[in-house]
């Protein structure tokens, strides 16, 4: 099964970094979070890509056109013409497609380009900026269970400032830190959906998670699988910085790989 990773925007929100490279391959612990996330899909089993790359796209290609220079020892012979030695050889067993879905493409538009490299069958697909510890098998059942065209990850958006519990009389019992139940759900990527996906997607102008979600919801084809774990997004350099510290601490929630 085939796992696509929208990667292809702009990712303002931490132009810090992303002036340099597009926002997936702003690294973590030395490593993109694309590698995170695919590291991720890949442990649970599923090892075939296709990445909907746009800005700064060539920096994506020539990050996997030289895994094992970015990921391995190497030894260069300049005495027999430069010849290299790869040592500790780390290898993947990964298929990646690399597409290149347009600079200004919305999200609906980069799916709807990477239709002539999908096989008429269920996909996976997820956002390239964040990284989660679903259980993608318990996930990929769920889907198959509902019988729906969409199925996406909801997961708490958490809160920003502390919380105040209030009661009904406007009288406030407690401040307290906020709690990770506090936050409204919101979509955290981690989808399935059924290759009739593409019917619901026009142009490179469709944003998918307007009218196409919006339409399958109102087509009662969209399920929600909740998941009160671990996730996190990377908008902002201060969400980097999390990230970074969770990976050094050595307790990284995301990483279920060996």
């Amino acid at each position: 099964m085939k796992v696509v990773i929208l990667a292809g925007g702009y990712g303002t929100r931490i132009s810090e970094e992303s002036h340099l490279k597009p926002k997936p391959m702003v690294e973590i612990g030395g490593k993109p979070i694309l590698w995170h996330i695919m590291k991720e899909y890949s442990a649970w089993g599923f090892n075939d890509f296709i990445i909907c790359a746009g800005y700064k796209q060539n920096v994506i290609k020539e990050w996997f056109a030289n895994y094992y220079l970015h990921n391995s020892d190497v030894t260069f012979n300049f005495r027999k013409g430069g010849d290299m030695t790869v040592h500790n050889n780390v290898s993947e067993p990964w298929e990646v497609t690399i597409v290149d879905t347009g600079l200004d493409t919305m999200t609906g538009g980069r799916i709807k380009r990477i239709r002539q490299y999908m096989e008429n069958e269920t996909f996976m697909m997820t956002y390239g900026d964040g990284v989660c510890d679903v259980n993608i098998k318990e996930l990929l059942h769920f889907h198959k269970a509902g019988g729906k065209i969409v199925t996406l990850t909801s997961v708490y958006s958490g809160q920003k400032f502390g919380v105040l519990d209030i009661d009904n009389d406007a009288d406030i019992i407690s401040f307290r830190e906020k709690q990770h139940a506090d936050g409204a759900r919101i979509n955290g990527g981690y989808m399935v959906l059924e290759p009739s996906v593409f019917e619901y997607l026009k142009d490179d102008n469709t944003i998918f998670e307007q009218e196409p979600l919006e339409k399958l919801a109102n087509e009662r084809q969209v399920k929600a699988y909740q998941h009160d774990g671990f996730w996190q997004c990377m908008d902002t350099l201060r969400d980097r910085e999390k990230l970074e510290l969770l990976w050094e601490s050595g307790n990284a929630p995301w990483k279920v790989w060996n």
